[in-house]
């Protein structure tokens, strides 16, 4: 299930919520109440920043 990152341009609270269903109504703010938010575009990291590659533990080891 994914976590959508939406902005309130009245108060401009950006707040995060997991969504159940993509056909549901977008939240209303939970700072102001109001029902007029907009979804962000949001970036989700791919790796756990350890610095070193997973590649090189999928490279063949040799010795072919």
């Amino acid at each position: 299930m994914p976590i959508f990152e939406y902005a309130c341009p009245e108060c401009r609270y950006v707040f995060e919520r997991l969504v159940l269903n993509r056909n549901q109504d977008p939240p209303e703010c939970p700072r102001c109440g109001s029902k007029r938010v907009d979804q962000k575009f949001s970036a989700f990291a791919t790796s756990a920043g350890t610095g070193k590659s997973s590649a090189a533990a999928c490279a063949p080891s040799g010795g072919g």
